[in-house]
Formats: C-alpha cells, structure tokens, sequence
C-alpha cells in the first residue's frame, strides 16, 4: 500500500552487504538519514542493518539481483512503498576476474559488464533527474586505480572500471551547477572478499601494493564526497601507482602490469595449456624466444 506521507531522503548503498559498500553504510547511517541497503544476500544485509540499528541509525534491507532488468524498478517500488526518496546513491557493487581473457568463462566476463558497468550506469541514469530536479544529493561511484590503466590478465575488469571512471567526473561537470555531486572513488587494492573471489591476491601486482581497510575508504570516499569532489584517490600508494601509469609509456606499461598479474603455476597465455613456469617463462629463462 502506498503511503501518503512526504517521501524522506534517503541514502541507497548498492553491494552494502560487505567491504567497502558496508562500511560506507554505516558510515553514512551516522549522518541521521534513513539508508536503504541492496545487495543480493539478505543474511548479509540483516546483518549490516543490525548494526546500523545498534548505533541508532535506521535501515531498510532489499535483496536485489543487479543482473535483473527489473532492478530498477523494483528498487524505485520499494522505495516509493517506504516513502522514501534517493537523495545519495553509493554504487559499491561489483566484481573481477583474473586470467586470459580467452580462457575466462564467457558468461563470467559478460556478467562482470553487467554488474560493473550496466547495473551502475541504469541506476545512475534512473535516479539522478530527480536529484538534479530537487537540486541537492548526488553519487559516488566506486572505481579503481585499474581504472586509470587498461590490465593485461584483468582485461574486463580494468575496462569496466575505466568506464565508470569517465562516466562520473563527466557528470560530475554536466550537475556540478544544479546541486548534485557525482564523485568517483579511485582506491587501490582494499582488504576485502574482492581480492580473494577475484583471484587477484594470488598475482605479484596486488602483493606488491599496501592494502587499504574498507573502512580507510569508505571515510575518504564519504568527506571527499561532502567536500563535492570530483574524483578521490583513497592513500599515498594508490596515488603513486597512478603517477607511474601516466608517465610510462604504453609499450613499457602494459608489458609490466601482464607480467605482474601473472604467477608461475597459471596457464600459459600462449594456450598451450601448460602452466606459465614450464612454459613461455620457461624459454625465456633458458634464453629461448617464446613470451608471455
């Protein structure tokens, strides 16, 4: 039944079940306004919402299956059934994989396209005229330093990400004017599931590089925000990994992000199927000719 009352602002986190997402939630939870937390895993969201209640914030779970063309409008019903209206969205979901892209399931890497980049966009799209029409609230989209680079052996991932990248700082200057923020969080590798179900933590790159706590994020990506920045780049590393990527050239860069995403017991990129240490890297070793 639809409710009469004057719809209430409120703050949509999109993958607020875990890491960055939750803790932006919470986060945003202590600024007073109702939150709407989706995710697909209502035990995670219970959870969450359990701990947002404890602190005396008040939260309003819905388990949503981005991949589903109706998440738009299922996410505008229950909000309109709640009288509630987006005034801050958080888009926090998404997901990677690492490998060839040859030999990454299909449907995987499509799916990653579908949660990374077109959930994000249409949610985006649906909500943000009624921002700009209210003249106030506004987006933070969650993107990576992957972004600002493409990724040999993360190919998908580090596209969907540049994606989201250059889809926000240009709405950030085209609502910039009309009261709405768009800002886009660039961190580096966080500790979070992310690293473990992507694969990720098992490639040198990601060793390489000093983890940030979700929470670390969340509060840089949440005054960065309410400060109506463009674009924010949570620590020093992170920062630094994006300097390095401007200034070598491609030739040198993308040799060296491929080499360091790989490990020894992965399958060849040449698709010998043989594991990379008895393979390519092998012949290297040996002073043969064959690459990676």
């Amino acid at each position: 039944m639809m409710s009469d009352q004057q719809p209430r602002p409120a703050i949509v986190v999109v993958g607020a079940s875990r890491g960055i997402g939750r803790a932006l939630a919470e986060l945003a939870a202590g600024d007073g306004a109702p939150v709407v937390l989706v995710a697909r895993s209502i035990e995670g969201l219970r959870s969450v919402e359990s701990s947002i209640k404890q602190a005396g914030g008040e939260a309003f779970p819905l388990s949503l299956d981005l991949t589903s063309s109706k998440a738009p409008t299922d996410l505008e019903d229950f909000l309109a059934r709640e009288a509630l209206v987006c005034d801050v969205l958080i888009n926090s979901a998404g997901y990677g994989l690492r490998g060839a892209a040859s030999a990454l399931p299909n449907a995987d890497q499509v799916g990653m396209i579908d949660v990374n980049v077109r959930a994000l966009a249409e949610l985006t799209l649906r909500l943000l005229p009624g921002m700009v029409a209210r003249r106030r609230g506004g987006i933070i989209n969650l993107a990576s330093v992957a972004s600002f680079t493409p990724g040999p052996y993360m190919a998908t991932y580090y596209a969907s990400k540049a994606f989201v990248r250059s889809f926000s700082e240009a709405l950030h200057e085209e609502t910039r004017k009309a009261g709405v923020t768009v800002t886009c969080v660039a961190p580096g590798p966080v500790s979070t599931e992310f690293l473990a179900t992507s694969g990720a933590n098992r490639a040198a790159l990601f060793k390489v590089l000093p983890k940030a706590s979700p929470e670390y994020v969340a509060d840089c990506a949440w005054r960065g925000f309410k400060a109506r920045r463009r674009l924010v780049i949570p620590g020093i590393s992170a920062k630094l990994a994006i300097l390095m990527a401007g200034l070598l050239p491609s030739a040198a860069l993308l040799p060296l992000v491929g080499r360091l995403q790989l490990r020894g017991n992965d399958p060849c990129p040449c698709g010998s199927g043989r594991q990379l240490k008895h393979c390519c890297r092998a012949g290297r070793a040996k002073g043969g000719t064959a690459s990676a």
